[in-house]
């Protein structure tokens, strides 16, 4: 049964096309993006302002809300990434954990998980400890994964799967999303 044949769920669904996220400073991020980790930059937009309810009634942000600039970046052969700038009324300026209500992480996949350590390190990033590999009686056994924060906060995760696919993959016909591997 292809993706689109599926009764249940958003008809058509085919996966993630982007993620978005809002950052302190869109040229300070960019340049971390880019210079750092490594993505591509594509086009950008903005500014968006509304003097009515658009601004509320279409993206749920202060009526008064103003969308500075926003730009696309290509992540590699993954998930694109939507990155805002936004000056609001009643805009919080703090990050939340990951244990937070709306606490989140992007989790990027790297083929050598130390050296990728390392170079985070050596531009300054914060890494959260050393790179951990999952213990052999998971799912995801042998995967190594670490997380970092952005310069503003943000919480990224690293992680390898160095035999190139997981152990729950060995018993199950349809499998995660993997870099590793052309699509199914």
């Amino acid at each position: 049964m292809s993706i689109d044949q599926h009764t249940k769920g958003l008809p058509g669904l085919r996966g993630a096309e982007h993620l978005g996220f809002t950052v302190p400073n869109l040229e300070e991020a960019s340049r971390f993006l880019v210079d750092v980790l490594g993505l591509e930059p594509y086009y950008e937009r903005g500014p968006f302002e509304s003097n009515d309810t658009w601004m509320q009634d279409a993206l749920n942000v202060h009526p008064r809300a103003v969308m500075r600039k926003l730009r696309f970046f290509r992540c590699g052969n993954g998930t694109n990434f939507e990155v805002f700038e936004y000056e609001s009324p009643d805009q919080r300026r703090e990050e939340p954990k990951n244990s937070d209500v709306g606490g989140h992480h992007i989790g990027l996949y790297v083929t050598d998980i130390h050296k990728a350590v390392e170079h985070l390190r050596a531009h300054g990033v914060r890494v959260l400890g050393e790179p951990r590999q999952v213990a052999s009686d998971a799912p995801n056994a042998g995967i190594w994964w670490v997380y970092f924060l952005a310069p503003w906060g943000m919480h990224f995760e690293l992680v390898s799967f160095p035999e190139g696919s997981k152990p729950y993959e060995r018993d199950m016909t349809r499998k995660l999303w993997n870099p590793c591997q052309p699509a199914l």
